[in-house]
């Protein structure tokens, strides 16, 4: 373990095997860091904060404290971060906040510089959030999604596993997922391509994927009336049933296509 000696780090937290403070960093006493995690100098790691193990905190991220709702009265609430994680400078990670509740952040995401995650949201796997990009509460990303720079995401909106959104992007309904979406608000421009390629889906599968997009984005039906007429097709890939069932379980609406327009 290595503690630089003007860290502030309370005696109650506790810290794994090599794991490395920098300078005038603050560690809360309810804090729990795991095994060869980095915590980089001037940052703040507060509340009931666990990270996971080989995580790197780079410098000014802060990470733990109250979150920026109202509605918070210093209930007890959490903020759980996994393994392999890179939280660049200036990032700020809040925990939940109803009584018990959290804010959940998988494994081997990249947060890129001045990222938001907000109270009560939740990040899957090997995510990418480029710079700026912010989630408001109760937001949900699954794995692999990449969000781009400047990206808002209003509260309680989903995005969908393999999906891109281009930077810049107004989202404010569901991003379905392996899609490629962008825009004001942002649109669904088609498949996420070179993301399915580039982690190894079947070739019939992304053909099967494009013709469930045609039937769901671009047939002159509801997206929801799409995805139903699909489900009574014979599926034979995974994709295609999970892109249905993200549809049928949409709570804020799914975005529309570009074409729709």
């Amino acid at each position: 373990m290595s503690i630089h000696k003007t860290a502030i780090v309370a005696k109650e937290a506790k810290l794994g095997k090599d794991v490395e403070v920098g300078p005038y960093a603050v560690i809360g006493g309810h804090v729990e860091i795991g095994a060869g995690t980095k915590i980089g100098a001037h940052c703040v790691v507060d509340g009931r904060t666990t990270i996971g193990e080989n995580c790197e905190i780079f410098s000014g991220a802060v990470v733990g404290t109250r979150p920026q709702d109202l509605k918070f009265k210093d209930e007890t609430t959490y903020l759980v971060i996994g393994n392999n994680n890179i939280i660049r400078e200036y990032c700020t990670l809040n925990p939940g906040t109803t009584e018990g509740s959290r804010t959940v952040v998988g494994d081997g995401n990249l947060m890129m510089a001045y990222s938001h995650v907000a109270h009560d949201c939740t990040v899957g796997n090997n995510c990418v959030f480029a710079n700026n990009s912010t989630l408001a509460g109760h937001v949900t990303i699954q794995d692999r999604a990449v969000i781009g720079g400047l990206v808002a995401i209003h509260q309680f909106v989903r995005i969908g596993k393999l999906s891109i959104i281009g930077g810049c992007s107004k989202v404010v309904q569901d991003i379905p997922p392996y899609s490629t979406c962008d825009g004001h608000p942002a649109r669904v421009y088609g498949l996420n391509l070179v993301g399915l390629r580039r982690h190894q889906v079947a070739r019939e599968c992304i053909q099967e994927l494009n013709h469930a997009y045609k039937v769901i984005f671009n047939s002159g039906h509801s997206i929801r009336q799409g995805a139903l007429d699909l489900e009574k097709l014979p599926q034979r890939c995974p994709e295609v049933a999970f892109l249905i069932d993200f549809i049928k379980k949409s709570e804020r609406g799914v975005s529309r296509s570009c074409r729709s327009e």
